[in-house]
């Protein structure tokens, strides 16, 4: 049942996303900070954690999650490190993700060369 959850999740967030797009004069860069914010705001109260265990990877994919790995980074390390751990709990969990999005489009870049 957790495929079916994760799938519906992931294909929501792309429903309201291009529902987005077609109705209002918001560009992608919009759409995608609205949910960045979306997924910060539902990890207060662990709503989010809740939709991860509901859902499974399929909550974990779609960009609300990592406005949820920001936030939830960033609580983490606040408690132990204070006000220092702002900034180093943003970069904690989402570091890896970053380096690889980094990594393989440097090497498609590479393999395929563009037409304009």
């Amino acid at each position: 049942m957790t495929y079916i959850y994760g799938a519906i999740y992931c294909g929501l967030i792309c429903v309201i996303g291009q529902f987005i797009y077609d109705h209002t004069k918001l560009t992608a860069g919009h759409i995608t900070s609205i949910f960045v914010v979306i997924g910060t705001l539902l990890d207060f109260g662990d709503l989010y954690d809740k939709l991860l265990v509901l859902c499974g990877a399929g909550a974990s994919l779609p960009i609300t999650s990592f406005g949820h790995s920001l936030i939830h980074g960033t609580m983490f390390e606040t408690q132990g490190n204070g006000f220092l751990g702002i900034f180093m709990g943003m970069f904690n969990l989402t570091t890896p993700g970053i380096t690889a999005a980094i990594i393989f489009s440097f090497i498609v870049a590479l393999i395929f060369k563009p037409k304009s």
